[in-house]
């Protein structure tokens, strides 16, 4: 890990302990009288009417996480995101609960044009002691963002997800914010830092008039006074280091190995790339579940904020989740498998099933085999397989003693949730590879690299996988989990001395393994240039049981150029989709 990356990752931290003493009033922008009034009712407000900002010298830039969030009141806020294909564009609906009746209104064509959030939804100016404006942009706004109750009869529990889909291939996502709930406006992964010298100065953030127009919204500005210290890595010591070490540390994964992030913003990937900055804590905004099987840095969670009520003007912020509150800090427990190998005949019983299907490659690029492989030319690449649903792939593994295999068992459950069928599905083997040690299930997707007209040519080592919910790809299918468990590795693929495992792939979401690890690429040493295609194809083998087997397959679509130590490659769009 680089010192500017330890930097980062410090700086967060403590612009958590600072968050800690944002007191709990918010200021609040009353409706304008002009404004349409419309269900919900939402406001753009602010958590404190000052705030002091770190500039860091290694990394010079200031986050501007200035606590202003949009309040939701007399409903949710929700919208849908869709895309029918790839070669369709993502069009948004805004989903009306008003009672018990429930309406859908199309918002205008070319709103968005990814998943990630509305764009040009902030306003944010910056002016000095002068008066004078050092800073005029417009910030992303994705209504998943760290939130907490500013009523304190709101539900308890946000039903929204906890972010918007960074993937490129996203197909459908839900975006919203709970009756009583604000999120914070602050774009997190999407922000860049932006130059402001030590000093004091005056910030307002306004909706951008689109956005009131469309959604009611007042116009009226939030303004906090902003003091911006400069701080130095070098000054933090041995008690940054604790700190850092507490930041990087992630049980599965050495965090402390990362190093960087994928091309498509949001992703992990790009082991050569320096990482752009997690979050700042305050937001929790960007991927705070889409910690993949790779480099990402998971965004840190939410910390609480004020509620709007005026007896609690005067009190601070406490941590933890409580009545009107929410620091985010609650985490999917550990699945635990059944305790015993099943028993009885082995049973496919006419239930709902899983539906697996594969994104496009992305993240493609050319890699050597550094120092271990020395003369070699890899295709390195990341891949996702998902679930459609309508139900969810349970497998569990269990382990004889002695033995370097578990069994493998595919679950199923009826309408209720009751097991009611079990079949064999294969092996789980320990990988102790860095970057992976876990429990692999055998056989869940397979890559191949096929020349033009699409026959194999190269098929990669990788078969195995352990199965996570690292990707919210599409959320908008029957009986989608919006909260899926098992986002952490941890919780999902064991340790080497486990005797048993449970590994849950969840409806909407998929499995992201990124193209820093091994057995993500394919040697082209030997290969001629030319158009390949990669393929990534889930359950190879036809062992575990599915809704369809006729979606398991995607391909992308790579030229490969340059001499055999110099070799390029180019990856065009596919359809509508132009990142890789």
């Amino acid at each position: 890990m680089t010192r500017t990356h330890q930097a980062r990752i410090r700086r967060s931290v403590m612009a958590a302990g600072a968050a800690l003493a944002v007191t709990a009033g918010v200021v609040a922008a009353a409706p304008d009288g002009d404004a349409a009034q419309t269900t919900p009712r939402l406001s753009l407000i602010a958590a404190t009417n000052s705030l002091t900002l770190d500039s860091w010298k290694e990394d010079p830039g200031v986050y501007l996480d200035l606590g202003t969030y949009l309040t939701a009141e007399g409903g949710p806020f929700e919208l849908k995101v869709t895309r029918k294909s790839y070669k369709d564009p993502v069009v948004v609906e805004q989903i009306i609960h008003n009672g018990g009746k429930t309406t859908a209104k199309a918002l205008p064509a070319g709103l968005v044009e990814d998943f990630s959030g509305l764009p040009d939804f902030a306003r944010i100016s910056v002016t000095d002691t002068n008066r004078k404006v050092v800073l005029d942009k417009s910030e992303k706004y994705c209504p998943n963002n760290a939130a907490g109750r500013i009523d304190p009869d709101a539900p308890s529990k946000s039903k929204y997800p906890e972010s918007c889909p960074p993937n490129a291939f996203t197909l459908g996502s839900v975006w919203g914010v709970e009756g009583g709930w604000a999120s914070n406006t602050y774009a997190g992964f999407d922000s860049e830092p932006v130059k402001l010298a030590p000093g004091k100065y005056t910030a307002k953030v306004t909706v951008n008039k689109k956005y009131r127009d469309l959604f009611g919204i007042s116009s009226k500005p939030q303004i906090i006074k902003l003091t911006v210290r400069e701080r130095s890595w070098e000054d933090e010591g041995a008690a940054g280091m604790s700190s850092r070490s507490a930041a990087s540390g992630h049980s599965g994964h050495d965090m402390s190995a990362m190093k960087g992030m994928a091309g498509m913003a949001g992703m992990a990937g790009h082991g050569a790339m320096r990482p752009k900055a997690p979050a700042a804590p305050t937001s929790g905004a960007g991927p705070s579940y889409n910690v993949g099987h790779g480099p990402l840095i998971p965004a840190p969670p939410a910390l609480p904020w004020a509620l709007k009520k005026a007896s609690l003007k005067s009190a601070v912020a406490p941590v933890g989740d409580g009545p009107g509150r929410t620091d985010g800090s609650r985490k999917a427990p550990a699945v635990e498998p059944n305790a015993k190998r099943p028993t009885g005949k082995a049973l496919v019983p006419d239930v709902p099933k899983p539906d697996l299907r594969s994104l496009p490659a992305y993240g493609i690029e050319i890699s050597d085999g550094g120092q271990d492989v020395k003369g070699k030319d890899y295709l390195a690449f990341s891949a996702n397989v998902w679930n459609a649903g309508p139900a969810q792939l349970v497998v569990d593994g269990f382990r004889s003693p002695g033995k370097e295999l578990m069994d493998a068992y595919q679950y199923f459950y009826d309408a209720d949730g009751e097991q009611v069928g079990y079949t064999p599905t294969g092996t789980m083997e320990w990988d102790p590879r860095p970057g992976h040690e876990h429990w692999h299930f055998t056989d869940f997707a397979s890559y191949r690299l096929l020349k033009a007209d699409q026959k194999e040519t190269v098929r990669s080592g990788k078969e195995a996988f352990c199965l996570a919910n690292t990707d919210a790809v599409d959320y908008t299918v029957k009986n989608a989990n919006w909260h899926p468990g098992n986002t952490d590795l941890s919780t999902a693929c064991g340790q080497e001395n486990s005797v048993s495992v449970r590994e849950v792939l969840d409806v909407g979401s998929g499995d992201t393994y990124t193209q820093d690890l091994p057995g993500q690429s394919f040697d082209i040493t030997n290969l001629a240039n030319g158009t390949y295609y990669i393929q990534v194809l889930a359950n190879p083998e036809n062992r575990l049981k599915e809704t369809s087997l006729d979606n398991n397959s995607a391909l992308r679509k790579v030229v490969l150029g340059g001499k055999p130590g110099a070799r390029t490659v180019k990856v065009p769009a596919h359809d509508l989709v132009d990142s890789n």
